[in-house]
């Protein structure tokens, strides 16, 4: 009796632990099929959140190219640092225009540190002078870097510096030998505004009327110049153009709406984008020639019966600053004084660009000469930023945008039947396929279990063989 209750004692411990296993076995099951899926259901997810193809890392946000100069500290955890100002009488001007919003991305071009509305300078260079000028930037027109600046990314309106940008698209473009008639069109400027005195029905040559645009800042010439350059959509052609190139440059915070740089509504740019577009324009040899002209002929029109006169170059610096290139001059009521002008001393060109000044205690030119000798007081390695090249942000943001390539969609699948459909859905991470399977296997396995330990329950019968009939 004690034997057979040590076996029946035994066999139940074996009886459980069979079931244990069986137990283990079916929660194993479970586990593996659910870890192929997906733990959290795509119609759970958080709104507004993107899955990644599988077997792939989501992308993080490609942002704007920061073509940048020296790596320097982000400008917004820095608080501004004032630019010196000269003391300017207060003037009567009419209400500035509301600027565009800021585009984070804009501010940021040429180097992080141009993203202030303060003065950003090299670490250890002395201060820059005081001078009237709501911002201004000076830059190396070989290098492209930036010496310094004063709000270099603010939003400013041009006034007649915007002929530069009219120069860097239209001087590719025409012919300098070819001869033009002046319209009534072209003559169709500001009242009192700067003329060189083209006539209606007049003949000149290109040439003759860049000169008239960039040694009298003539807004006829502009007009003939822009609606010759815009081809058959005449003056709006010229424009967009403009806008065209001062994209191509760079010059992302620049709108022209008028060719001369007369105000026009949502017509800005900055001393930065000044900068790119005085450059291009500096890197033509044609330009060189006509900037650093002194005085040049306007030809008589013995069609009607006028004579030729003499035109003068109105930019000062020519004529003050020893190695002086050129550049332009400008004024509006609206933008007061706003100057472009570059020299070279030593092998080094350096070029200025200032917006928003007054023409007291100093004139603008006078403070555009100041600057310069500040720049060249620097070190020739100086640098907070640098001017990018025509073209590098379009190339780089359509790398950015190209990179990385949209997933090509997957052809739909072919038809297996019920249990090839439900593998395949399986392997996609389909949960409730996996979770009702999982649940069916776990049932079956444990089904399986519970019939083996009845059948092991069951006492077996001795002796039904006989002993002679047994068979090796």
């Amino acid at each position: 009796m004690a034997g057979r209750t040590g076996v029946t004692a035994t066999r139940s411990c074996g009886l459980l632990s069979l079931l244990m296993r069986a137990r283990v076995l079916a929660a194993l099951t479970a586990a593996v099929l659910l870890g192929t899926g997906t733990a959290v259901p795509a119609a759970q997810a958080a709104p507004g959140a993107q899955a990644a193809p599988a077997g792939r890392a989501a992308p993080a946000a490609m942002p704007h190219p920061v073509l940048a100069g020296p790596a320097a500290p982000l400008a917004a955890a820095r608080a501004p640092v004032p630019c010196p100002k000269a003391p300017a009488p207060k003037v009567s001007r009419p209400p500035r225009p509301v600027p565009p919003p800021n585009v984070p991305a804009d501010r940021v071009v040429g180097g992080e540190r141009l993203d202030t509305p303060g003065l950003v300078t090299p670490d250890g260079a002395p201060a820059p002078p005081a001078v009237t000028a709501t911002s201004w930037l000076v830059a190396d027109l070989d290098t492209g870097a930036v010496l310094g600046a004063c709000g270099p990314h603010e939003y400013a309106t041009p006034a007649s510096t915007q002929k530069l940008l009219l120069a860097a698209a239209m001087l590719p473009r025409l012919d300098p030998k070819q001869v033009v008639t002046a319209t009534r069109g072209d003559l169709d400027i500001e009242p009192g505004s700067s003329a060189v005195g083209l006539l209606v029905g007049g003949k000149y040559t290109v040439e003759t009327v860049w000169l008239g645009l960039l040694l009298n800042s003539g807004n006829e010439a502009a007009n003939l110049l822009a609606r010759l350059g815009g081809g058959a959509d005449g003056v709006p052609g010229g424009v967009r153009a403009m806008n065209e190139e001062a994209r191509r440059l760079g010059a992302r915070q620049t709108h022209a709406v008028t060719p001369s740089g007369l105000d026009g509504k949502g017509q800005f740019t900055s001393a930065y984008d000044l900068a790119l577009i005085a450059r291009a324009c500096f890197a033509n040899p044609l330009f060189r020639r006509y900037a650093r002209t002194e005085h040049a002929q306007i030809p008589a029109q013995p069609a009607l019966k006028k004579g030729g006169f003499q035109i003068q170059n109105d930019n000062q610096l020519l004529y003050h600053y020893p190695g002086a290139l050129g550049g332009k001059t400008g004024f509006t009521d609206l933008a007061r004084h706003s100057y472009v002008g570059a020299a070279e001393r030593d092998g080094r060109r350096l070029v200025v660009t200032l917006l928003g000044a007054e023409s007291r205690p100093i004139r603008g030119w006078q403070q555009g000469a100041k600057l310069l000798d500040w720049g060249f007081s620097l070190p020739g390695d100086a640098s907070v930023g640098r001017l990018v090249e025509p073209g590098e942000l379009d190339e780089a943001e359509a790398a950015a945008s190209n990179s990385p390539a949209a997933p090509t969609p997957a052809p739909p699948p072919q038809w297996r039947g019920p249990a090839g459909t439900a593998l395949r859905r399986m392997a996609d991470g389909d949960w409730r396929v996996i979770v009702s399977t999982a649940g069916i296997l776990a049932l079956a396995v444990g089904g399986l279990v519970a019939a083996l330990v009845v059948r092991r329950g069951r006492p077996r019968r001795v002796g039904r063989r006989r002993a002679g009939r047994r068979r090796a």
